[in-house]
């Protein structure tokens, strides 16, 4: 790992950009209590639901559809609490393929897993390719947010998939203005709304000592823009998780 010598500084704490974990198996608790960290969690941005009624303006009717896409868990919960709203009651014959096992097993929340279709992939829709290919000629439902996924979007379009993207849940920037005056050593990204809602809160934000961590090309471009100094990238081949990269940056430099 390449670390800037002169940004170097022991880390004592973290600010994690994503709601606390509803337990405490997140490896982030592991960490901070491996390395004695101030650890503290705080979504920057939320999600809020589109209603059924701005569906069906755009004139997608979930009848039409054989298959559904899933590429995270906030997708299933709104396609399901639209089919409610709707009073769409899902076919026993609909086919769910997700772009994880989480998230195939977190459908078990709203139907029964084995007596379903699912299928499941390891990350990203590619990894779906083997099992999609099977079923090409299913009409495929997308369920995502205003800040659809374009990877997944034109890996399913330039493969010929028949597929419409639905927006049922649209992502909002949190007002997280109290911690103005609060300070960390590293603060960690997933998402360039994430980003976006940091710069929204505070214009002004200045980097100086704050290590800056970030998941994914699209956060890190995010960062770019605003002239971050970007102190630990992930995923790379080192390290394919956020956690492992920033615990081989704390293995660096709190020695």
């Amino acid at each position: 790992m390449q670390v800037d010598v002169a940004r170097a500084k022991k880390v004592k704490s973290i600010l994690v950009t994503l709601p606390k974990p509803e337990n405490d198996k997140s490896p982030y608790f592991t960490l901070a209590e491996k390395y004695n960290l101030k650890l503290d969690f705080r979504g920057f941005i939320h999600v809020e639901g589109v209603s059924a009624k701005d569906v069906r303006k755009e004139k997608i009717n979930f009848a039409d559809f054989s298959a559904v896409i899933f590429t995270s868990k906030n997708a299933v919960d709104h396609f399901f609490r639209v089919c409610e709203e709707m009073r769409y009651e899902v076919s026993s014959e609909m086919k769910y393929f997700c772009i994880s096992e989480t998230i195939a097993l977190y459908l078990q929340k709203y139907i029964q897993y084995r007596k379903r279709k699912i299928f499941f992939g390891k990350q990203t829709a590619k990894d779906l390719e083997e099992v999609l290919k099977k079923h090409s000629k299913e009409k495929f439902l997308f369920p995502c947010s205003d800040v659809a996924n374009e990877e997944t979007q034109k890996w399913l379009q330039d493969n010929g998939y028949d597929f419409t993207p639905a927006v049922l849940f649209r992502t909002v920037i949190s007002d997280i203005k109290d911690l103005e005056n609060v300070f960390y050593d590293v603060i960690v990204f997933f998402s360039p709304s994430s980003v976006q809602s940091l710069y929204e809160n505070f214009p002004d934000f200045k980097q100086n000592n704050t290590r800056v961590a970030a998941f994914g090309a699209s956060t890190q471009q995010e960062l770019l823009k605003h002239d971050l100094i970007l102190d630990i990238p992930a995923p790379t081949p080192e390290a394919p998780s956020m956690t492992m990269a920033v615990e081989q940056y704390i293995k660096h430099v709190n020695k």
